[in-house]
């Protein structure tokens, strides 16, 4: 029986999926908006994240200390990857590109099950957020709605960059026309690797803030990258609002249908995305831009 009590929590709590889908999402969408490169390694990437921080939190126990290691560890990790292997596919089809990244998801996961075993692992919650917060309606996991605040700021400071600063006017310009910009004399392949570290960089915090809520297994990043894809789908390919607002829907898809009927979540998410397809072929924020 569906009470007022969990229909809220469940509200709630997709928000707080929404929130991070969204987070995830913009490093994806801002990948392939800029430089038309199709990561399937950024669902790994997530996982990658939350591995590394989980590494710190152990050498550490400071729950900071681990996101920030998570983080700077992906952004590392995404400017390497961009200058030894993805910058030699921008001019390849988009299946070289699906086919390198795929390669590269799957040598991360081994990689980090070698590492880490297969067992799954979890990451505390910060003292000051553990515990139930009291909302005068329900009680609710203090952490989760932390995350909600952590991921809002995480996209605000996102946001910030790309209207507000040069870099960001940069970025735009490159997801409209790269070529124009090149031949304004920017360097096109700099920008293109900062972009692609701090799309990694927003996957790895993402999954280390994600860590006390989900335990960690190699896999965890497989689940994830369906749902951001179909996030950035809904919200427009290349739209940094657009990656938000999917986020948003599709938290509430998922977790209000769960209430009903867990099964059927990943249905009536494929489902409105179909219904945007048909509608709005470029997203609900896309536009026409790289073909």
């Amino acid at each position: 029986m569906i009470t007022w009590g969990n229909f809220v929590s469940q509200l709630v709590n997709g928000l707080a999926l929404g929130a991070l889908l969204a987070l995830i999402s913009s490093g994806l969408t801002i990948i392939y908006g800029t430089l038309g490169v199709l990561n399937l390694a950024h669902g790994a990437m997530f996982m990658l994240g939350g591995y590394a921080g989980l590494a710190a939190y152990q050498a550490t126990h400071s729950f900071t200390v681990a996101v920030l290691a998570g983080t700077l560890a992906l952004l590392v990790f995404g400017v390497v990857l961009e200058r030894l292997i993805i910058r030699h596919f921008y001019a390849r089809p988009h299946e070289d590109q699906l086919l390198v990244t795929f390669g590269l998801a799957i040598v991360i996961v081994e990689v980090v099950r070698w590492t880490f075993s297969s067992e799954s692992q979890t990451v505390p919650a910060p003292q000051i957020f553990a515990g139930i917060t009291n909302m005068g309606f329900m009680l609710y996991p203090t952490y989760r709605l932390t995350v909600v605040g952590i991921c809002a700021v995480a996209l605000l400071t996102l946001f910030l960059v790309l209207y507000k600063t040069r870099l960001g006017m940069i970025v735009r310009a490159g997801i409209e026309d790269a070529v124009m910009v090149d031949s304004l004399g920017i360097n096109v392949g700099r920008v293109f690797m900062v972009v692609f570290g701090v799309g990694a960089m927003a996957a790895g915090f993402a999954g280390i803030i994600n860590a006390p809520i989900v335990s960690l297994t190699p896999d965890v990043g497989e689940a994830i990258l369906v749902q951001t894809f179909v996030v950035v789908v809904i919200g427009g390919v290349g739209s940094f609002p657009g990656a938000v607002l999917g986020g948003l829907i599709a938290g509430q898809i998922i977790s209000l249908t769960s209430m009903v009927n867990p099964a059927y979540a990943y249905i009536m998410l494929f489902a409105a995305m179909t219904l945007v397809l048909v509608a709005r072929p470029h997203g609900l924020l896309g536009v026409r831009g790289r073909e």
